[in-house]
């Protein structure tokens, strides 16, 4: 291994398990010693405070005009049906996201609420079988919430200074808590990197309430870190001469990492690679030419074949790749074979 960097080694490598209902682990490996850290609390943080989900931000109950206040009919008074409200667990319904929710509900005993009787058709709960409140016989319970779309946390103090709040009579402010994120917690485990047993993998373990699935908690994260890093971009020159990252995602990446049975390769031609197991287009890119014709069976008709297909790919016969690149393709398929 060379000790004489221009700069740290770039994980490559990422794994995402389903670990339950609603949870999942992402390992992200392999980090320079040390970096892992670096990465993983930052990334942590912005999971549970930058991620939105819904939650009750203000409550009006009929005949009632403050929050100590007791319901008639209802066994629960208002501080403990408040207590109740909160934990339940709202969704989006639909594909179009809506900021603000404005519900209604009449309900009529005897019957036991719970949160299965607060779906609309603007709005579902995650949590249907949560109790809120026990209505008597002959009575009947009105109410109606305003639930809203966000991040964090917000005190009632704020939500009753907010400009869209209502001072009219009743209306009673709710703490609101809005992260779907119930526990983000990481580890960082020793990974052997050719003969340095140093390096480090980041092992996250992400669990939400069942509003938003836990793999888009992760990629909100990341987006959140680019979005705020993006800034030295615009007004500050950066100079990064020595790096040049292929990802996955990048042009060249992806194209050498296809197989070569989507090429539409003839019969003969095919089966002359498959012979000695070339199976990725990027095989034969690095492929010199002597090489491709030194193959076995490989007639001229064959070798024209393959070239014009590599030519139309933008990889003529001779292209040579660079390092970065060939370095990070030979990692890819030595996985698969």
């Amino acid at each position: 291994m060379d000790i004489f960097k221009t700069i740290p080694h770039i994980p490559t490598d990422i794994q995402v398990v389903e670990k339950g209902k609603d949870r999942i682990q992402v390992s992200v490996w392999p980090f320079e010693p040390g970096y892992a850290i670096t990465f993983a609390h930052p990334l942590r943080r912005l999971m549970l405070s930058c991620t939105p989900g819904y939650a009750p931000v203000t409550l009006q109950i009929n005949g009632v005009s403050h929050e100590f206040d007791s319901i008639r009919g209802i066994i629960e008074d208002v501080a403990t049906f408040i207590v109740n409200l909160k934990n339940i667990r709202f969704s989006n319904k639909g594909e179009e996201l809506q900021n603000t929710i404005n519900l209604h509900y009449e309900f009529k005993g005897p019957m036991v609420l719970r949160g299965a009787n607060l779906v609309t058709d603007e709005i579902d709960v995650v949590n249907k079988d949560a109790y809120l409140a026990t209505i008597n016989d002959d009575a009947s319970f009105g109410f109606s919430i305003v639930v809203k779309r966000s991040i964090g946390f917000k005190p009632n103090e704020a939500i009753r200074k907010d400009k869209e709040f209502s001072n009219e009579i009743g209306v009673i402010p709710l703490d609101a808590y809005f992260t779907p994120v119930k526990r983000v917690v990481y580890e960082i485990e020793d990974v052997l990197v050719e003969d340095n047993p140093n390096y480090e993998k980041i092992v996250f373990d992400i669990e939400t309430d069942g509003q938003v699935a836990p793999l888009d908690v992760f990629k909100n994260s990341i987006a959140m870190a680019q979005a705020h890093l993006g800034i030295f971009g615009s007004d500050v020159s950066v100079l990064n001469p020595d790096i040049k990252i292929p990802t996955e995602d990048s042009l060249d990446l992806k194209t050498l990492l296809i197989k070569i049975d989507t090429l539409n390769l003839s019969t003969r031609c095919f089966h002359c690679l498959d012979k000695i197991g070339v199976q990725y287009i990027g095989e034969l890119v690095l492929m010199k030419e002597n090489e491709l014709k030194g193959i076995k069976n490989m007639g001229k008709k064959s070798f024209d074949e393959i070239a014009e297909k590599l030519a139309s790919l933008g990889y003529p016969i001779g292209t040579s790749l660079s390092t970065e690149v060939s370095n990070a393709f030979n990692k890819k398929i030595a996985k698969t074979k």
